[in-house]
């Protein structure tokens, strides 16, 4: 596909990635609202151990991210042959990464949570969810992959069908399993780790088949196994490295904030994973937008156009601002509304005790909307151990600041949250700079 920077395109290659790209937050979403019927101590276990497998996804997304923007530079170079190469080095990575963090999860996790939880029942139900939720790792891993290799040749509408797809499986599964509906075991929170794993290997499947019968994939050589390519898995490692990096640092800086929110009640916890709820849903326009810049960007390069880099981001970014404030208002402003049909009327006053934090969604997701996208803008021009030393700089201090607020001030939940304003705005700032000092034209890979 030749890439142009109008907005039309802009939007219709980020438009299905904003949806299929939103995965693991559609199964995290899907999970808390089914757990938030079954009890508060499972909704306060879910937002705990939710981000911690947020995480593991995000090693995986990360590497298959890497694998995005050298599929996206080789076709901007054209050059199909390497498609399939760049494919196949990622898709084995994936696969022994998986087994590394699969083993993690069954014989680690107990000893890691023992370390970061303070709540017995927590720390038991969020054992309970990983004993089945483990086993997704395989196929979300491999999934990630064949998502980056539809995504770096920017032909995405399938995303979009498969994600609805693996949405539907996990709502069925997560209500026969979770309650123990249509003649399945109620297994509580387990059984919502069971769904989400049964959901991943479904959509993993449907993307198969659909591959094997995509006669456009043929001319990236995917159905012939390449040799092994110690220069390529070399190439692939520097470049994803820092965004696997970057993710783990991000989504682990969160991990870490809901730790340190556990110290303040399991209440404040359920609030804090309400709102975490809504961030997710509320963020998936920018994430479609930032998966999509990423190709862009980098079929740009490829095309030996530098000069429409920075034109493509500033425009992706403000669509972006758009999307996210078209959902985030009326949902801020009449929470109940929306979500009373979800959650119900049992537990109203956790919405409103969540009033003020949401109010405060509307300043985090225009500096997140906007700095998400310019940073990985960053990213898609290669810069991405830059990019890791500004995220790791900016989540120091993010982290420094919770700690302070939770525990030596009287700010609560409200100032604990308005660290991710102060965290995004860094990352914008110092973002823009490094666009602007152009030292990216001279990265080479």
């Amino acid at each position: 596909m030749q890439l142009k920077t109008s907005y039309r395109q802009i939007v219709s290659i980020s438009l299905p990635i904003m949806l299929g790209s939103a995965a693991q937050n559609v199964i995290a979403l899907t999970d808390s609202v089914f757990l938030y019927h079954l009890g508060e101590n499972d909704f306060a276990a879910i937002g705990f151990v939710g981000v911690f497998y947020l995480i593991i996804a995000a090693i995986g997304y990360g590497f298959s991210r890497g694998g995005q923007i050298l599929i996206a530079r080789r076709l901007g170079e054209r050059n199909p042959l390497e498609v399939g190469h760049n494919f196949y080095t990622m898709f084995y990575f994936e696969l022994a990464l998986a087994l590394v963090m699969f083993l993690f999860m069954q014989y680690g996790c107990y000893y890691f949570f023992q370390l970061m939880v303070d709540s017995e029942i927590i720390f038991e139900k969020s054992l309970q969810f990983l004993e089945y939720r483990s086993w997704g790792v395989f196929f979300a891993y491999a999934g990630v992959s064949i998502v980056a290799l539809y995504t770096g040749a920017a032909r995405t509408t399938f995303i979009m069908i498969d994600t609805a797809i693996l949405a539907t499986v996990n709502i069925a599964l997560d209500y026969a399993l979770i309650f123990g509906h249509w003649g399945f075991p109620a297994m509580g929170i387990a059984g919502a780790g069971l769904a989400s794993t049964i959901a991943e290997a479904v959509a993993f499947l449907v993307f198969v088949l659909y591959m094997l019968f995509d006669k456009g994939a043929r001319k990236w050589h995917i159905f012939s196994l390449p040799k092994f390519d110690l220069r390529q898995i070399l190439q692939l490692y520097k470049l994803s490295l820092p965004i696997v990096a970057q993710a783990f640092v991000g989504m682990g800086s969160w991990f870490i904030f809901f730790g340190i929110v556990e110290n303040l009640g399991e209440r404040q916890l359920a609030i804090t994973n309400l709102v975490r709820m809504v961030y997710l849903v509320l963020s998936i326009p920018t994430w479609g937008f930032s998966a999509g810049i990423n190709t862009m960007v980098s079929n740009f390069i490829g095309n030996r156009k530098r000069q429409a880099v920075v034109p493509i981001v500033v425009k992706t970014a403000w669509l972006s601002w758009v999307a996210t404030m078209l959902i985030t208002l009326p949902i801020v402003l009449f929470p109940h509304f929306f979500l009373y049909p979800l959650l119900g009327n049992d537990e109203a006053a956790l919405i409103d005790d969540a009033n003020q934090v949401f109010y405060l969604l509307v300043l985090i997701l225009s500096a997140f909307s906007i700095g998400a996208v310019m940073f990985n803008g960053l990213i898609g021009a290669g810069a991405t151990w830059f990019g890791l030393k500004l995220q790791f700089f900016c989540a120091i201090g993010y982290l420094i600041y919770i700690y302070f607020v939770v525990n030596f001030s009287s700010g609560g939940l409200l100032w604990a949250w308005a660290s991710e304003i102060f965290y995004w705005l860094a990352m914008l700032g110092l973002t823009i700079w490094y666009l602007r000092s152009k030292r990216w034209h001279a990265l080479q890979w």
